[in-house]
């Protein structure tokens, strides 16, 4: 059965990268646009050159990496950086650094691992990776 399942690998892996990469993009427009929702409470995005601004870039311009699947690689290593300084740099401390639902950070270390798994997978199907790949 599961050598039946492999052939659907990379769609499974392009649907989680489009998808991961869609719900990543929302987290920095929030920051700025403060669309969906607000990430400042109302008060207006935040600053381009504070470490909530640079993340914002980050996810904004790495979510929609991932969901063209373009410089997929370099940009889902720079992501779990970012998520991984995230988890250990604002949720983690050292009593509950093993705790991740204790300190808020399950989406935070969630995300790295993730994103640490699309540095190793690759993009999977339907990436622009692939395209100009094999245009080489």
């Amino acid at each position: 059965m599961s050598s039946s399942l492999n052939k659907f690998s990379p769609y499974v892996l392009a649907f989680v990268r489009i998808i991961a990469g869609y719900m990543f993009l929302l987290h920095g427009t929030a920051k700025f646009w403060e669309f969906p929702i607000s990430m400042t409470g109302g008060q207006g995005g935040v600053e381009l050159f504070s470490q909530l601004g640079v993340g914002g870039v980050l996810e904004i311009v790495g979510g929609l990496l991932l969901i063209l699947g373009w410089f997929t690689r370099p940009a889902a290593f720079l992501l779990a950086g970012e998520m991984a300084v995230a988890y250990f740099g604002m949720h983690a401390s050292a009593s509950d650094v093993l705790l991740p639902i204790a300190n808020h950070g399950e989406l935070a270390a969630l995300y790295s691992v993730l994103f640490l798994y699309f540095f190793f997978a690759g993009a999977g199907a339907f990436a622009l990776d692939n395209k100009f790949r094999k245009g080489q």
